[in-house]
């Protein structure tokens, strides 16, 4: 009864409510008519009278001057119901805009959350799903690449940290020639690994955290690392051919075996690096440090090392052949045994004979990379110089 007697008096106010926005709605009206009516009949005369200022003129000419008048107000009206509607329509198409970027950045956000689930889950093919999606993301949103960089490391980091903490990782002192390559042991780490140096290629953090990880015989031929901190990571045996590791820090990190050919390593801090057996053929070393850094049998031919510090570096039994040192730091670097030919220069007045190396004959130009094996699959022996 109530309810009804409540609907009874909301009838009448809402009658009375529309009745006076139909009145407004016609006075509204009205009142336009009476300006376009002054406009285009009252004002054109006044116009003409005022400009004439009485001068007689015969009615057909008032009447032209009075029609040419209407015609330029209704140029003038037409120009700004032109405008009106230009700025109406660019308005709506931002408001358009705005809510497709809206829908769009829910959209991404959608995928970004159920992409970052996906690498939580027991099963792997799920989790490299989530890498690819991630990357793709990145790809597509430059707002989130820096997010999935940092997702990546962070994955590396504690799912395959150095030393080794996990049962299914290798033992540290596992031979290197009996642990399987990455991407067979941890192909979801390698997809990881691989996005990151793909998206560091167009980052704009500055520093990439992927220190202490257990990076053997991982796959980053190619790959983008400029900058990054890999400091104390494990990449005995790692293929990094051609790779960028431009002013990319490597302090006491173990590269045994790695092959860094052709790569560039410009700027790059290698102090107390362990690369005993490293390749590093045709490699970009301006003025990197290697200070106390162990390069002991490691492969430096034709190497650029313009700048380079070698200070109190172990360089005994490494191939110098075609290197250029002609201005390295070689202040107390051990060379007894390493090789060199005509073709290595080095620093004014360096005495390389009294420093125990031995000449012999230059190797000539380097084999193809294409026709060399895959540095991760390649067996290593064992080194001389491991104590």
């Amino acid at each position: 009864m109530g309810t009804g007697e409540s609907d009874n008096g909301r009838r009448p106010r809402r009658e009375r409510l529309g009745r006076r926005r139909g009145a407004v709605g016609l006075l509204a009206g009205a009142v336009g008519l009476v300006v376009l009516g002054t406009v285009f009949v009252v004002l054109p005369g006044v116009v003409v009278d005022h400009d004439l200022a009485g001068a007689s003129v015969a009615p057909q000419d008032r009447l032209k001057a009075v029609n040419d008048v209407r015609t330029a107000l209704l140029q003038v009206i037409g120009g700004l119901v032109v405008l009106v509607g230009a700025y109406a329509t660019w308005r709506q198409l931002r408001i358009s805009q705005d809510n497709l970027r809206l829908t769009q950045e829910g959209y991404i956000t959608d995928r970004f959350s159920r992409a970052v689930d996906q690498l939580g889950s027991d099963k792997l093919d799920v989790r490299i799903g989530g890498f690819h999606a991630l990357w793709r993301i990145a790809e597509q949103s430059a707002r989130d690449r820096e997010a999935v960089i940092s997702i990546q490391a962070a994955y590396l980091r504690t799912h395959l940290p150095w030393p080794p903490r996990g049962p299914e990782q290798p033992a540290e002192d596992m031979p290197i020639n009996d642990i399987a390559p990455l991407e067979a042991r941890a192909p979801d780490a390698q997809v990881a690994l691989t996005g990151l140096g793909v998206l560091c290629q167009h980052r704009e953090q500055r520093w990439v955290n992927l220190s202490a990880t257990d990076l053997r015989r991982a796959d980053c031929d190619g790959l983008w690392l400029p900058e990054v901190n890999l400091d104390r990571v494990c990449m005995e045996a790692a293929g990094l051919y051609h790779a960028n590791l431009t002013q990319t820090s490597l302090v006491s990190a173990n590269l045994r075996h790695a092959d860094l050919t052709t790569a560039i390593l410009r700027r790059g801090r290698c102090v107390l690096t362990d690369l005993r057996g490293a390749r590093l053929v045709e490699t970009d070393l301006r003025n990197a440090d290697f200070t106390d850094a162990d390069l002991r049998e490691a492969n430096l031919r034709k190497a650029d090392a313009e700048g380079t510090v070698f200070r109190r570096a172990d360089l005994r039994l490494a191939d110098l052949r075609g290197t250029d040192l002609s201005t390295a730091d070689l202040d107390q670097a051990q060379l007894t045994g390493a090789l060199a030919s005509q073709l290595t220069r080095w620093p004014v007045s360096f005495d390389h004979a009294a420093a125990g190396v031995v000449v012999t004959e230059d190797p000539g130009p380097e084999v193809p990379p294409l026709l060399q094996p895959p540095g991760i699959t390649t067996q290593h022996p064992p080194l001389r110089s491991m104590p």
